[in-house]
């Protein structure tokens, strides 16, 4: 009978043997994946403009929103009309105006033993009818020319003429959020419309008024002019990061903080800089004369408010630690948002969150 060692020797051996060429098998397949990285199109086009909710929301590291690249250039859901950014589709940013279409759709419920209850209990559940938003907004729906709504990948879009948005069907074509009253926006989009796209959220949206739409073309992307669109057609890079301003629920300004003249600011005594919002919003082109109130909006939600006296001299603060908010007014509210109006709101007037939607 033959020792234990030379079996376990025989074993080992006859181990490497077979590892050897799957070791080599996965180096092949690593050199060939590396390579086809590194020669791949790195145009924009060909990374999906992925929204909220994308890994990078995990980041041990903080980065600014405006200094990040690739997918999460189109992380902000930003409402494009002819080019320029004119909304951007979060619950605490939607327009005052806006009223929710509510629909009743089935919730799961408990059964009570030996009892004949549904599984189901019908739950009233918010959306809105992305024409009444863009009216909200200021946009003519009947001058509308197209509607393009685009997904996580740009070939996922979906098309709408202005005709069709106008029809009966186009009524049906809504939008929620993940949560209710707060996270990603959601397309709700009737069946066989426009190209038949409804991808499972919403990265950006394109109205087009006076410009010519991009076309899409299948399993390639959008072009204009013959030419691949990588970015916002008429605009650029997509509008990412800051914090937005809006006027009468228009937007109007995003200030950010790279972007700020610091020659314009008030240095206080601790080396932090602030600027006044009207002198800020006047180099904008923002004409502040006749604005009543100041909203602040953070965390989804409309906030304080700052009337008019205040207003006036009202200034800002944007440190580096602020994570895409301003410290606003005397009482440095955290600002995610500033949303002014001409005519003076009441708490009444804002949206209701339900009890069971908090």
């Amino acid at each position: 009978m033959q020792p234990y060692r030379p079996v376990k020797a025989h074993l080992a051996v006859l181990f490497l043997a077979l590892a050897l060429p799957a070791c080599r098998d996965r180096s092949e397949r690593s050199s060939v994946t590396d390579e086809a990285a590194a020669t791949a199109p790195k145009t924009v086009a060909d990374a999906p403009p992925e929204v909220a909710g994308s890994e990078e929301d995990d980041e041990p590291d903080y980065v600014p929103a405006e200094h990040k690249s690739g997918a999460a250039r189109w992380k902000d859901t930003i409402v494009y009309v002819d080019g320029q950014p004119r909304g951007a589709l979060t619950f605490g940013e939607l327009p005052v105006p806006l009223e929710p279409t509510w629909v009743e759709e089935e919730s799961p419920r408990e059964i009570r033993p030996n009892s004949d209850d549904p599984g189901f209990v019908m739950v009233k559940k918010r959306r809105y009818r992305f024409t009444d938003y863009l009216q909200a907004i200021g946009v003519e729906v009947s001058a509308i020319k197209a509607l393009h709504i685009y997904g996580p990948k740009f070939t996922e879009s979906i098309i709408a003429s202005g005709a069709l948005l106008r029809s009966k069907q186009g009524k049906g074509l809504l939008f929620r959020f993940a949560s209710e009253v707060g996270g990603k926006t959601i397309p709700v989009v009737p069946p066989n419309f426009g190209n038949g796209r409804s991808p499972d959220k919403i990265s950006s949206v394109m109205v087009y008024v006076k410009r010519t739409p991009p076309k899409l073309v299948e399993h390639d992307g959008f072009y204009l002019d013959g030419e691949k669109v990588a970015g916002v057609p008429y605009y650029g890079e997509p509008l990412r990061g800051g914090v937005r301003v809006y006027l009468d629920n228009r937007m109007v300004a995003v200030i950010k903080r790279q972007e700020l003249k610091p020659e314009a600011a008030e240095k206080l005594a601790d080396g932090s800089l602030r600027w006044k919002l009207a002198e800020f919003l006047a180099d904008a082109g923002v004409d502040l004369t006749g604005v009543t109130q100041a909203w602040v909006v953070r965390d989804e939600r409309r906030q304080e408010v700052l009337e008019a006296a205040e207003l006036a001299n009202a200034t800002f603060e944007a440190a580096p630690q602020a994570h895409g908010e301003v410290l606003f007014g005397a009482q440095k509210l955290r600002a995610q948002a500033i949303a002014l109006h001409h005519k003076p709101l009441t708490r009444a007037d804002l949206p209701v969150v339900l009890p069971d939607e908090e």
